[in-house]
């Protein structure tokens, strides 16, 4: 027993705190317009420190949950090569904007309100400290059918 205490004394309390939150990442489902068209979801990132950019190529991702049926990814394939940072020319994400990724209603999907988990992979940039991360986050979408 004195040793677990004494284990957990000496274990610096970022440790477990855990990794530092640089974004708060909310989602909305933004329904197609037109019967026939797609709608998206709309994915915005607030940074933490104003420092922090959401860089524009490559392009954040949605990934769907596997196992839920109610919207169907129609995102473009993704790029295969990420690339070099370059402070002078990288391109960032304008903040006040959401990031929409297209998507739609499945055929077989159950009319009425429905939360859908998905993942967005995004990579972002320390402007000031020159510096560039991958970063992800869980979101849960409220979405919809009629």
């Amino acid at each position: 027993m004195v040793r677990r205490i004494l284990l957990v004394a000496l274990v610096p309390a970022a440790t477990l705190a855990g990794p530092a939150r640089h974004f708060e990442v909310t989602a909305a489902f933004n329904p197609p317009r037109a019967a026939s068209r797609d709608g998206a979801v709309a994915v915005t990132f607030l940074a933490v420190d104003p420092d922090l950019k959401v860089n524009e190529n490559p392009a954040p991702r949605l990934k769907l949950d596997l196992a839920q049926t109610v919207l169907v990814d129609k995102q473009a394939p993704a790029a295969n090569q990420v690339p070099d940072y370059e402070p002078l020319t990288t391109r960032y994400l304008d903040p006040a904007k959401p990031v929409l990724f297209p998507v739609a209603i499945a055929p077989e999907a159950p009319k009425g309100t429905h939360e859908v988990k998905a993942g967005v992979v995004f990579f972002y940039c320390s402007t000031r400290e020159a510096w560039c991360r991958r970063g992800s986050a869980d979101i849960s979408i409220p979405v919809t059918v009629r």
